[in-house]
């Protein structure tokens, strides 16, 4: 199967003539500009002097940036060394928890009062009543 194409057709002289003066007028205008960038007017010295106070603010500005992140990594640091200390202390927590509520069950209380000479009580407490004389 054939694919479409376009025909080209050959330039006319005048055409050839306008396109090679605009490729002529571009390479003069990249090359003045690259003539103009490093010729010696731009890095004088009395020149340079002009640029001190921006380089001397983009140096401040990439110190400030340096800074900053550094800032910022030791921050994420700590944060992680501290959840990783907050689990630390929930384990914990969880274990004297659980430890707590073992040795406060009534068994273990008994077992413990056994060795002092105390009993468990077998019979329920009495309420002791006052009862108050009329007037």
């Amino acid at each position: 199967m054939v694919k479409n194409a376009y025909k080209q057709q050959p330039l006319s002289d005048e055409q050839q003539a306008e396109l090679q003066e605009t490729v002529e007028e571009k390479a003069d205008a990249t090359r003045t500009f690259f003539q103009s960038l490093f010729s010696s007017d731009r890095f004088s010295s009395s020149a340079f002097v002009g640029y001190i106070p921006f380089i001397a603010f983009v140096g401040l500005l990439a110190i400030l940036y340096i800074a900053n992140r550094h800032y910022a990594e030791r921050t994420v640091r700590e944060i992680d060394r501290l959840g990783k200390e907050v689990k630390e202390m929930n384990w914990d927590y969880k274990s004297l928890s659980a430890d707590l509520m073992k040795l406060t069950t009534q068994t273990e209380i008994a077992k413990r009062t056994d060795s002092l000479g105390l009993k468990e009580r077998t019979e329920p407490p009495k309420k002791i009543v006052v009862v108050k004389p009329k007037k």
